[in-house]
């Protein structure tokens, strides 16, 4: 893993609950456009026009997931006010793109997998695990999730995330196919399907289930 600084290990805790989630439920593309409501633009100004990168939505709060961003959707991503970036691709990150989290103060989280088609697709379990503990951690968030078109390797990730918050298979294969639509690989969802949860420990109380559905 490669990233601007070193974290300790943590994890996370398995269960049997079905649930869906609205945050979870986006277009197949987002490709809205969103204007900043300003006093220069209530007086007759322009406001800026903010795009989000591809395959952008929310996936719980303070955790986000896209497709590869690009300069285009820097002026959005600074209304998240991100922390972090966890980036799921083997390729050196764009000078241009670094330079952003540099000036924002945005940590870099890099999980090298290979985007291998079918059927030669090789996901890395320790990666997935080392992820989900950056995913998992509040000091992290709010964060991005992305690989190149967040449809694959995005997926993988956070349908494992939806597995430590117990949700069921049905609905993590349904938000996964939500995004990679057509592109939907099986070996993908055998991955989930077989992702151990329960040898993750410690998951951060702040962000389990235990702690937020059953008070």
């Amino acid at each position: 893993m490669m990233m601007m600084q070193q974290e300790e290990n943590g994890g996370g805790r398995n269960g049997g609950l079905c649930r869906t989630s609205e945050a979870a439920a986006p277009p197949r593309q987002l490709k809205l456009s969103f204007r900043a409501e300003s006093c220069a633009e209530a007086a007759g100004g322009g406001g800026d026009l903010f795009t989000p990168p591809l395959n952008f939505s929310m996936v719980d709060s303070g955790i986000f997931r896209s497709g590869f961003p690009d300069s285009d959707n820097f002026s959005f991503l600074e209304t998240l006010h991100l922390r972090s970036i966890i980036y799921l691709c083997p390729e050196p990150y764009p000078e241009t793109n670094i330079e952003f989290l540099r000036s924002n103060g945005i940590q870099l989280f890099q999980f090298g997998i290979d985007g291998h088609k079918e059927p030669f697709v090789n996901i890395p379990e320790d990666k997935i695990r080392e992820a989900l503990r950056v995913a998992t951690d509040v000091k992290n968030h709010p964060l991005l999730i992305h690989c190149k078109r967040g449809k694959h390797r995005t997926g993988c990730l956070v349908g494992c995330l939806r597995k430590t918050q117990r949700w069921c298979l049905t609905s993590v294969f349904d938000e996964y196919q939500r995004f990679a639509a057509a592109k939907a690989r099986v070996s993908d969802q055998r991955f989930m399907e077989l992702f151990d949860v329960s040898s993750l420990k410690n998951l951060p109380m702040s962000f389990s289930i235990s702690k937020r559905y059953k008070q």
